[in-house]
């Protein structure tokens, strides 16, 4: 085989751009550097267990065995944590976040607090779906959705980008329902330490989190959960409404369905924008070797919590989707969000 001057010139240009895409990746060496997974919310919910125990796990399979921390910073449904990753957070590989399902979401709907396109965030891997739930204290007068359709029943709410205040809100525009949101609070941690005081009737959290976590409450039945945000019910609550299964009319149920989609996203990380393909790589492929490590496997068995990894793609491919919703879908959503 015989080459030409150009078609010589344009091999040797191909196999050198290879070579260097090649030798890239292989500098890419976290060793000696200290890897952060930002939490967006405070201790004890889904998003600080699933948070830390990738902390525990990651470093082991990433390149050159850094340390891996995990802190947590708190605000606006976890848009400031989302905020701080998209525009602040180091692009080589050191920064990486765990954020509400919803960033696409909050995004279409005009969230005010949202500072970022979430088409733009690189997607490191999903650790588990997610079920978000809404739930009663015993001693409350609703004890189902059928309840707050009658009685005014106060919830606590962490902020206007987190279902525990977004959901109760459309509830009361499409379905009747008489939620009282009582904003502010930083996290479900704290919301569910105000339903324990008495202070309101309930609030929402993650079903991971409250199988984990509060036990003693299913056990004692301390709690009555009424909804759980999906579009169809879990196998494991065959006997709460599903959100994506109300709704009055055809237009409510589109409303209502897509704030039942997050679980797909679930409890997923994130990278900031602009951060080199090989860094993104080496990210992506250490997390999934994460999710196959036998002791992490063990401890999230252990724990109750539930461990279904999804790949970059698939994760981008549901924001997508999110984002291409059909405005008069969005335009109502911020009408009813009053956004």
């Amino acid at each position: 085989m015989t080459f030409s001057g150009s078609s010589l010139t344009r091999l040797l240009l191909a196999t050198t751009l290879l070579g260097a895409a090649s030798a890239q990746a292989q500098e890419v060496n976290l060793a000696k550097k200290t890897v952060t997974i930002y939490i967006g919310n405070t201790a004890g919910g889904s998003y600080d267990l699933y948070g830390r125990a990738v902390a525990r796990y990651l470093g082991k399979y990433l390149p050159g065995q850094p340390t891996v921390i995990a802190t947590n910073m708190p605000g606006a449904g976890t848009l400031v944590a989302a905020n701080y990753i998209y525009k602040v957070a180091p692009k080589d590989g050191t920064a990486i976040g765990i954020v509400t399902e919803t960033l696409a979401v909050e995004q279409i709907t005009g969230n005010s607090a949202v500072q970022f396109d979430a088409a733009n965030f690189n997607w490191v891997g999903r650790i588990a779906s997610s079920n978000n739930i809404h739930f009663q204290w015993h001693t409350a007068k609703a004890q189902s959705l059928d309840d707050v359709k009658k009685i005014e029943t106060p919830v606590a709410a962490a902020g206007a980008g987190n279902i525990s205040e977004v959901v109760p809100k459309l509830l009361n525009a499409t379905i009747g329902t008489k939620f009282k949101i009582i904003s502010g609070f930083p996290a479900s941690a704290e919301g569910m330490l105000a339903m324990e005081r008495g202070e309101v009737d309930g609030t929402a959290g993650s079903w991971a989190a409250i199988r984990t976590g509060k036990k003693q409450w299913l056990e004692d039945k301390k709690i009555k959960i009424i909804l759980q945000d999906v579009p169809e019910r879990a196998a494991d609550l065959p006997d709460v409404p599903a959100l994506g299964e109300l709704g009055n009319n055809e237009a409510d149920r589109q409303l209502l369905r897509l704030y039942a989609s997050g679980g797909a996203i679930g409890r997923a990380f994130i990278a900031p924008p602009g951060t080199p393909a090989p860094v993104m790589k080496a990210l992506q492929s250490s997390f999934l070797a994460m999710t196959k490590d036998a002791d992490m496997i063990a401890e999230m068995q252990k724990a109750n919590l539930d461990l279904e990894y999804a790949p970059p793609e698939k994760l981008t491919d549901e924001v997508k989707k999110t984002l291409a919703t059909p405005k008069a879908v969005a335009d109502r959503a911020k009408e009813l969000l009053a956004r």
